[in-house]
């Protein structure tokens, strides 16, 4: 039987609404999200619009390679091509969005309307409804809320957010979720350390999960004469489910959420 193979990969498309996304900006998001719900008096997560939270979330990392260190891919260190890859791999995915930190105890005279000082950012990922299952991913604290309550606040908000029923009658409300995963570099200490902290558990490591872009020097050497040229990483998997949640997870994160510093 006779057939061809026509196939031809489709070139790169710089979308024709610039970097900083369509206009009004479409957060695109498939699943219900209650900003009421994404605050403590400490600090709020509201949708990150490049427009408004780009400049500031840019200025603030003075050295990306090293921010950025631990993520396999190329496109975070430079302010331009972050923003279009932010655009196509979580704007773009209605399963997928991210959430700019807004520190409440530090106020930006800058940005009064703000209600506080940008403190980095934090998404949900592939969303799946058919699963009842998210990825917490895109944990980005800037320099100067590092050590602070910033990570351990935003985590907390968005696990208590995944996994409380929905309602329409109480005043707490969320997706009702079975459970919520977390990928590291395998040497990412300080983050296992911190999902570690707020309840999450170790399930494994996938090996040899990425290859990565070249320059990235956090890795594994790769066999010789490899088709990439990239070292390898091995990802860590850390996740919590509704059984861990409701059998002591939710008393974790809410002690770790009493911390101020």
């Amino acid at each position: 039987m006779a057939y061809v193979n026509a196939y031809q990969p489709p070139p790169a498309v710089k979308p024709a609404y610039g970097l900083h996304g369509p206009v009004p900006y479409d957060i695109n998001v498939a699943f219900p999200l209650d900003f009421t719900q994404l605050e403590t008096p400490s600090l709020k997560l509201v949708p990150f619009i490049p427009s408004i939270h780009a400049a500031k979330y840019h200025a603030a990392i003075s050295d990306p390679a090293h921010f950025y260190r631990y993520y396999p891919f190329a496109e975070m260190e430079d302010p331009e091509s972050y923003l279009l890859f932010m655009d196509t791999f979580m704007r773009q995915n209605p399963y997928s969005v991210l959430f700019a930190i807004i520190d409440r105890t530090t106020p930006d005279p800058d940005y009064p309307e703000w209600g506080g000082k940008l403190a980095g950012t934090i998404g949900l990922l592939n969303y799946s409804p058919t699963n009842l299952s998210v990825e917490i991913g895109a944990v980005c604290v800037l320099p100067a809320f590092q050590r602070t309550h910033v990570a351990t606040h935003a985590i907390g908000t968005v696990l208590k957010y995944c996994f409380t029923m929905p309602s329409t009658s109480q005043s707490e409300s969320g997706l009702g979720l079975r459970r919520a995963y977390w990928y590291a570099h395998s040497d990412n200490e300080p983050s296992l350390r911190l999902a570690a902290r707020l309840g999450l558990k170790r399930e494994g490591t996938l090996r040899w999960a990425w290859v990565l872009p070249v320059g990235k020097d956090l890795g594994k050497t790769p066999r010789k004469d490899d088709l990439l040229a990239g070292l390898g990483r091995d990802t860590a998997v850390m996740a919590m489910t509704w059984e861990d949640w409701e059998d002591g997870a939710r008393e974790i994160v809410t002690t770790q959420m009493a911390r101020t510093e």
